[in-house]
């Protein structure tokens, strides 16, 4: 297959920058999928595989440390054979995963499962490695959180409907009976109840896979075009005259630190929501629901970036907002609690804290990655890489959410949350603004 010449952002059309954005966002609405279905993967599993809160969150660690692993290997693959043959393989990659889902599911063996959520999350590292970049190029650097916005909508979307379909297929509503009926079965009848809750995630992921697999052509053949990224300005190209590596751009190292943390508060707020409603006495099916309310909290967030940024409000002051929002709510869940109902629903007001985290993470994602990645020139596919492999926050938080929840409280895990915002907010107000390790320019 001969490799499609790269263009200049500059000489695309408005049109042809349209059709770009709009595959991407078809693109961000998969990677949101098969990302945010994590959030019943964790509780399902916990209940088909007899998990701990540790165990369980092995789901998320599995599945984001890829990213940590595969985030660099992902630039110089990018780098070698462009940005559309390397989705393609990232597309086969995730193909791959979803396929060991079915032997997992047929022997209920958590290793495999976790091997499985280890290899998609190879595939999406690969495609936000190379998805992120475009959207910080295509158009105007102020309005790029108004670009990561719009993707971020496609993303949670996506987030809402995953859990929600998985439920729908995999779950019945006679199901809230059933487990608590496992926890009182022994033997053989309790290993036969099990097996045949775990073997409903079979079919829906051999169907995946096969998408995957068309998805992978798809983003190949598509019209998305090979963007030049080793091309520079010659402002882009004396500011960088003395860098030798992305190591040499403190903004973006300590932006990769800050995705590190945002990524990890987000995954806890939207994956822990289910077990901690449960915890307060909700019914597991009721409170399936919860992950789609952070999630809406999110777009609402989304929406008030598109239409605000940057006419009303500087996608840097955004930042500033939420990263304190952030903080204020974390606290609030530690500090909070006594039962309310709201939308039919009875629980702690803490659950509703939890939500509201949602909107206090919308515009972080969006208004770090401009800043981290800004005036990086032939840098922006390596530090594309680098702020990827943030994204093993994703993997490495829940963890110790996990671990608190077990040997402390489930509302005192949330302390984990604290130390992530307190980092945001130093970030937001100073760190995107060194230039150099030695001096501030």
């Amino acid at each position: 297959m001969e490799q499609q010449k790269a263009v200049q952002v500059s000489s695309l059309s408005k049109r042809d920058s349209l059709i770009s954005i709009s595959i991407i966002g078809v693109l961000f609405f998969i990677f949101g999928f098969v990302t945010w279905i994590n959030a019943i993967l964790i509780p399902f599993f916990k209940i088909a595989c007899e998990l701990n809160h540790f165990q369980s969150y092995l789901v998320a660690f599995a599945f984001y440390i890829a990213y940590l692993v595969m985030s660099l290997p992902a630039g110089y693959l990018l780098k070698k054979v462009g940005f559309k043959k390397g989705m393609m393989f990232g597309f086969w990659a995730m193909c791959i995963g979803a396929l060991l889902f079915v032997p997992a599911g047929l022997t209920r063996t958590y290793g495999i499962f976790l091997t499985g959520l280890f290899t998609l999350g190879i595939g999406l590292a690969i495609l936000q490695t190379a998805a992120n970049p475009y959207i910080t190029i295509l158009g105007a650097k102020e309005r790029a959180a108004q670009r990561f916005s719009v993707m971020g909508i496609c993303n949670k979307m996506a987030g809402i409907v995953a859990p929600l379909l998985f439920s729908a297929v995999v779950l019945k509503p006679t199901d809230s009976t059933l487990f608590k009926q496992i926890e009182l079965m022994q033997g053989l009848e309790k290993a036969a109840a099990l097996d045949e809750l775990i073997q409903r995630v079979v079919m829906p992921y051999g169907i995946v896979a096969v998408l995957l697999l068309i998805l992978g052509f798809f983003v190949r053949y598509s019209p998305l075009p090979e963007i030049d990224t080793d091309s520079e300005t010659d402002e882009i190209s004396t500011a960088n005259a003395g860098k030798n590596s992305i190591l040499d751009f403190p903004h973006l190292v300590l932006g990769a630190i800050a995705i590190f943390f945002h990524v990890g508060s987000q995954v806890i707020a939207v994956d822990s929501i289910v077990n901690y409603a449960t915890h307060h006495g909700m019914d597991f099916m009721e409170a399936k629901t919860f992950p789609s309310y952070t999630l809406t909290a999110t777009i609402v967030g989304y929406l008030l970036g598109i239409t605000f940024i940057p006419k009303l409000i500087s996608q840097k002051t955004a930042l500033k907002i939420c990263t304190l929002l952030g903080l204020l709510l974390s606290c609030c869940i530690l500090l909070f609690s006594g039962q309310i109902t709201l939308l039919g629903h009875q629980t702690d007001i803490s659950v509703w804290f939890i939500v509201l985290l949602g909107f206090a993470n919308s515009m972080i994602w969006a208004g770090v990655w401009p800043l981290a990645a800004d005036n990086l020139g032939r840098f922006i596919k390596t530090g594309a890489s680098l702020l990827i492999m943030g994204l093993c926050g994703n993997a490495i938080m829940p963890l110790f959410y996990g671990y608190w929840a077990d040997n402390h409280s489930l509302r005192e895990a949330y302390w984990v949350l604290v130390p992530c915002y307190v980092y945001l907010i130093f970030y937001a107000f100073y760190g995107h603004t060194l230039k150099s390790w030695t001096n501030k320019k």
